[in-house]
């Protein structure tokens, strides 16, 4: 490779940004003359609380013709009945994210989309952590232009660089599980992806170590079936579709209307789910890998109450009452105040018109959202020793905000009992809490985060019990990702050079000045979003995927208007 290329490369990769944890959702109805959109916008209605910065869904109608729309914003407002409409066809697929840093911009909501080789739209959950030898490889060897800052229009573009590589006119299943094997052995990471083929089939996959969570589900239909793929099982629930069946770590699946194709592309590395969508990111009503999402945090309370039992007699301290912070923790909270024969309250009432404060994308935003959130009942604590259950404890923002509501309204004490151990280590599989420095109990102990957070006792679970609470329910995995806790990358590959290189790429401090600095660059500068020019007469607060591929000459139409 060339000094230039190279220097290109790493210029590329020093600003660049990471997919964060989002839902992805893939439908085939038998029947090609219905459409499929109508559906795909309430499962991802379901699949909300994964993603609430942006949306996105791209139909495939007659003679492979794709229609797309995405914008920034949330489910019920980017798709109305207009909307909807105009997306065509029987089959689709659908996204909802949110972002890390240096993806606020509008060119990165997904669904992305090549038109070479064959017509492919991709929708990816995850991250990948060699991206700066895959940008090389892009752009040294397979000449395809990556137009956004996100990981996941590069991964698409390693999947449609291997297809190309057949040099065939048509394709088959054959040649598909080749290309996805093929980018496999190419990429490092966290990855659950689905794809579609222009007039052939939806398609999805899973790393080989199957770090985020993907499904497929079976529906009969008049003349014949249809199938789905989708992040957590609640969609095949909500849809009534039946027989989900987890998609296999090296896995892809692809679906046509004629035929359901299997195959293990690559070998299978150790199977490491992440405990952290139990803890906090999946709805309790959904089922992953066989785990009932629920069940685990009833046995999260259980395993916890134990451990406050220990810490409570240890410094004789007594509690007057368990309240929950809504609303992931209460399944954990309830079970723990019955375990130790404590009442249950209901201290806090959510305001659920507003965004879930982890997966807000600035700190300064964080913290002002807390009080609008949620409101403390003085009845609950006036005059009380009150436990407080949370799911986990990341920044501490929330904690700090929501102990302080709990002090002004009359606690005598406030002590916190996390579901989750200390959160100490960066995530690099696709969830924001990237900066060592921005994690309360990076470098503290437990009473130095209670100190931080203005407790006067935080007690933790322990990563023993967490994980034997969520094996428990299926004895067959044998490990977590649990590399937030432990600093233990499954992937392998993640060093102090990388985690150096993200977290200044990533703080929100370094975002926040950036972006006032410069503003967004727009699709020339490599960036996406700002300079994208307006469609349908929007501003560019709506995304249009133009040129994607180096090679294109045409993109979708977006069909998104205010």
């Amino acid at each position: 490779m060339s000094f230039v290329a190279t220097t290109f490369a790493k210029i590329r990769f020093s600003r660049y940004s990471k997919q964060a944890m989002c839902g992805i959702l893939g439908l085939l109805l038998h029947d090609s003359t219905i459409n499929c959109a109508p559906e795909i916008c309430e499962g991802l209605s379901l699949l909300q609380h994964r993603g609430q910065d942006a949306c996105g869904i791209v139909t495939c109608g007659p003679k492979g013709r794709f229609y797309q729309c995405k914008a920034n914003g949330m489910v019920r407002d980017i798709f109305d009945e207009t909307s909807i409409r105009k997306l065509i066809g029987g089959m689709g697929v659908g996204h909802v994210r949110y972002p890390t840093a240096g993806s606020f911009n509008n060119a990165e909501a997904q669904p992305f989309y090549v038109n070479s080789p064959y017509g492919i739209v991709f929708a990816h959950n995850g991250n990948l952590i060699n991206t700066a030898s895959l940008l090389q490889y892009m752009d040294a060897t397979a000449h395809r232009h990556i137009n956004t800052s996100s990981d996941s229009e590069l991964l698409l573009n390693i999947f449609a660089n291997n297809l190309q590589q057949t040099g065939k006119f048509r394709i088959n299943e054959e040649d598909i599980f080749t290309a996805i094997g093929g980018m496999m052995k190419q990429v490092k990471g966290a990855y659950a992806c689905v794809a579609m083929l222009a007039g052939f089939g939806i398609i999805a996959f899973r790393d080989p170590n199957g770090i985020r969570p993907v499904g497929m589900a079976v529906r009969k239909a008049e003349t014949g079936k249809d199938y789905l793929f989708a992040s957590e099982s609640v969609v095949a629930d909500s849809s009534g579709f039946t027989d989900w069946d987890d998609v296999k770590p090296g896995e892809a699946i692809i679906i046509t209307r004629t035929s359901v194709s299997r195959r293990q592309v690559v070998e299978p590395a150790t199977f490491a789910p992440d405990i952290f969508e139990y803890v906090y990111f999946a709805r309790p009503d959904s089922v992953l890998d066989g785990i009932s999402v629920y069940r685990s945090r009833m046995a999260m309370g259980d395993m916890l109450a134990e451990e406050v039992k220990r810490v409570l007699s240890k410094k004789n301290i007594s509690v007057d009452v368990v309240i929950p912070v809504p609303d992931t923790s209460r399944v954990a909270a309830l079970n723990l105040a019955q375990k130790l024969n404590l009442p249950y309250r209901e201290g806090f009432i959510k305001n659920r018109y507003v965004g879930r404060t982890f997966i807000m994308p600035g700190q300064h935003m964080r913290k002002k959202n807390v009080r609008r959130k949620l409101n403390a009942m003085a009845l609950e604590f006036s005059g009380r020793n009150v436990l407080l259950v949370d799911d986990s404890i990341v920044r501490g923002t929330t904690s700090k905000e929501i102990i302080q509501m709990a002090k002004d309204v009359g606690a005598k004490n406030v002590i916190v009992a996390s579901c989750a151990p200390p959160i100490r280590y960066p995530n690099v599989y696709g969830i924001d809490m990237p900066s060592r420095s921005e994690l309360v109990a990076y470098g503290r102990n437990e009473e130095d985060v209670a100190e931080a957070i203005g407790a006067d006792l935080v007690i933790f679970q322990t990563l023993p019990d967490l994980i034997e609470s969520v094996r428990q329910l299926n004895p067959s995995i044998n490990r977590f990702d649990c590399s937030v806790f432990d600093g233990d990358y499954v992937t392998g590959g993640v060093d102090e050079a990388y985690f150096s290189n993200l977290e200044t790429l990533r703080a929100d401090n370094v975002r926040s000045k950036v972006e006032m600095m410069t503003g967004e660059l727009g699709p020339a500068e490599g960036k996406g979003g700002g300079g994208a020019p307006a469609v349908n007469g929007t501003s560019d607060n709506v995304v249009s995927s133009g040129s994607i591929n180096g090679d294109d000459i045409v993109g979708l139409h977006n069909t998104w208007k205010r």
